[in-house]
């Protein structure tokens, strides 16, 4: 076919041969095979150009000569003429090599190809073809070395003729698409190839023939009729092919599977984008101490990384401080700290509200994934999963409404223990979950379990720290004389802040009250029973009837026996009888005072050293007390901060203090709201006093 149409490509209007030259540097040009006719006794009678170019002698000097005296060595007579009479006989044609002379003298070897012929008459002659040898063998070399490198090579290729209908393809490319010769040849890209973009895939072999750009390894990707389950990628590349005249022969086509390479690189960047999700889980689980942010971190990172769900269930023996374990039943109790979807479903509803508690029997998935500590994946359903899936029937119908069809929980375990499951569910997405993404969720996992554990633990010794400071702390305050009073203790943001800080109210003989801050420097458990020991002697020393500055200066002692302790405190002795109030300070900030109609101001009180220095004087300052009249003890907590200095601070103070006709109550809160902000790093105390009729 494409020999074909190659020769009606010179054919005219009419069909005729159009005549004219033929274009130079042909195959024959490049063979210069010479033409030469003898006549029954050996004269040479025509004499072509080329036996001109190829031996040098003229057509005159030729023509009439006798070849075996012009051509050959006289050694060789005999055997030319031996030869020619032969061919000459019987009809019979010679093929073979031999010396020629040339006129610059000299000899050549030449490929000869001799036959006998007859014209019109009968009368017999001699036609001889010949070419150089050294042409003829390369010639031979690079067909045989282009026949081989196409047959045997590992790559596919093919020859498309100008129309771009397949002329041949090598057995690699049958190897690389499934797909005998016979399948392409005389056929086109679309015809032979659909799975492929047979469009875009003729339109650059257009391109290529038009312009003879060559096209270099261009990816595509398809699936091939041999293995149509497996997607295959492949490097073509395409090449203008001409003759050595320039004249377009077609296109050329060299194909490389590189499917397993394709896969490795695919492989290779799941790798980098699973390091990279791990990396930013790292920087973004476990930012606060928070047990429910940092679930929610986590199921935050899973969506729509892993699935379209994410939630975060926790064993509630683990956070009622139990080792995690089954019941009798097999079945797990659960306190869901965190549901994620990637956009509105109804299988949010499906899940456990966060806070709530559920109860999962050993049939459930889940229950099995904290039961081994082992993940637990259903790529696809089955009749009846969803049913091991959800908590109960109704949930089931949600996550079947929801098109929920494959799922994956992995166990986060931490220093060795259970403590809880991430639960993954795949609708939108309509891929599987596959071990790649079993090893990615089990990653995050168990990173996020360590967070979830120090949230835990956090929480615990937080609410055990708080147990134990708010039950050294006045719980109601008791009945007055003469006074009215208002308090509050705001824990830190850290449990490693929860200590040191406390207020009291205490009734004496004789109608008087003692009204004492005080603030343990340092944090933690420990600093909670300093205080506690320090609140403590604070109320023996108070019903002994000392005067403030010597139940400081007992306190002071006391604080010294006490290991790296010390301790800023304020005692107020108010006596209703004469409405003064007697105050000594030891390193604490000053008390305000509050008068109806006056702005309120810092008492001026010598500041004293912090109890537990040692052997420093306290002194006791009295101030006298009218109705309405309040006063302001606060810990640092209050009014410190990192960003501003004390006296901005304090100047904040007295201006939320200047409100004239609101309640204790109301003024405490104003003070906490104003001046205290989520995640400080200190507990506060705040104890107002004001003066009432008695």
């Amino acid at each position: 076919m494409a020999g074909t149409d190659a020769f009606r490509a010179d054919l005219g209007p009419a069909g005729y041969v159009e005549a004219g030259p033929s274009p130079p540097g042909g195959l024959l040009d490049t063979l210069c095979v010479a033409a030469v006719v003898f006549d029954a006794d050996g004269r040479i009678v025509l004499w072509s150009p080329q036996a001109e170019e190829l031996l040098g002698y003229t057509a005159e000097e030729a023509l009439g000569r006798f070849a075996a005296h012009l051509l050959v060595a006289e050694e060789h007579v005999d055997l030319v003429l031996q030869l020619f009479a032969r061919v000459m006989a019987g009809g019979e044609s010679w093929t073979g090599v031999f010396p020629v002379r040339h006129k610059q003298g000299g000899t050549r070897l030449l490929e000869f190809r001799n036959m006998r012929l007859l014209d019109d008459r009968g009368h017999p002659y001699a036609l001889g073809l010949a070419t150089d040898q050294a042409a003829v063998r390369k010639v031979e070399r690079d067909l045989a070395l282009s026949v081989q490198l196409v047959e045997q090579s590992p790559i596919g290729l093919a020859v498309m003729d100008s129309d771009l209908r397949y002329v041949s393809v090598n057995a690699a490319l049958e190897r690389i698409t499934g797909l005998p010769a016979e399948k392409y040849l005389g056929r086109r890209v679309r015809e032979t190839l659909p799975f492929l973009d047979a469009d875009g895939v003729e339109a650059s072999m257009r391109h290529v023939l038009a312009t003879g750009i060559p096209l270099l390894d261009h990816y595509t990707v398809g699936r091939i009729p041999k293995d149509p389950d497996t997607e295959h990628a492949w490097s073509v590349s395409l090449y203008r092919l001409e003759d050595v005249s320039g004249r377009i022969l077609g296109v050329a086509a060299s194909v490389v599977d590189v499917t397993d390479r394709d896969r490795s690189a695919t492989e290779a960047e799941r790798a980098r984008h699973r390091l990279a999700v791990v990396a930013d889980a790292s920087v973004r689980i476990g930012t606060t101490l928070d047990l429910e942010r940092t679930a929610r971190e986590l199921a935050d990172i899973a969506v729509p990384e892993l699935a379209d769900v994410a939630a975060v269930d926790v064993l509630d023996s683990i956070l009622e401080g139990r080792r995690s374990s089954s019941s009798a039943t097999g079945e797990a109790l659960f306190r869901a700290l965190a549901v994620t979807a990637a956009y509105r479903t109804v299988a949010v509803e499906a899940a456990d509200p966060p806070g709530e508690l559920a109860r999962y029997d050993a049939d459930r998935l889940v229950t099995q994934c904290v039961s081994t500590g082992r993940p637990v994946m259903l790529p696809t359903f089955a009749e009846g999963d969803l049913s091991r899936i959800a908590r109960d029937p109704g949930a089931a119908e949600l996550l079947a409404r929801a098109g929920v069809h494959s799922y994956l929980a992995v166990p986060l375990i931490a220093r060795g223990e259970v403590l809880g499951a991430l639960d993954l569910k795949r609708a939108r997405n309509p891929l599987p979950f596959t071990e790649d993404d079993n090893l990615l969720a089990s990653e995050l996992a168990a990173r996020a379990a360590v967070c979830i554990d120090n949230a835990r633990l956090y929480q615990q010794q937080r609410n055990t720290a708080l147990a134990l400071q708010r039950s050294l702390l006045p719980q109601r305050p008791p009945h007055l004389v003469g006074l009215e009073v208002a308090s509050r203790y705001q824990p830190a943001g850290s449990v490693s802040e929860i200590g040191g800080d406390w207020f009291d109210i205490i009734p004496l003989a004789e109608d008087r009250t003692a009204l004492v801050v005080g603030d343990v420097m340092g944090s933690g458990i420990n600093a909670a029973a300093a205080m506690g020991r320090l609140r403590t002697a604070t109320q023996t020393l108070a019903d002994l009837n000392l005067d403030p500055a010597h139940v400081l200066q007992h306190l002071d002692k006391i604080t010294s026996e006490l290991e790296s302790y010390i301790a800023t405190c304020l005692y107020a002795l108010y006596d209703p009888r004469d409405s003064r109030c007697h105050i000594s300070c030891a390193g604490h900030l000053p008390p305000a005072l509050v008068r109806p109609g006056r702005t309120p101001t810092l008492l001026d009180l010598p500041t004293g050293a912090p109890l537990g220095v040692g052997s420093v004087p306290f002194r006791t300052t009295t101030i006298e007390l009218g109705l309405g009249d309040e006063l302001v003890l606060y810990t640092d907590g209050l009014v410190e901060t990192r960003d501003q200095d004390i006296d901005t601070r304090l100047r904040v103070l007295l201006a939320l203090l200047d409100v004239p006709h609101r309640t204790l109550e109301d003024t405490c809160e104003r003070l906490l709201h104003n001046l205290r902000h989520p995640g400080d790093h200190d507990d506060v105390a705040l104890l107002i006093a004001r003066v009432v009729p008695h």
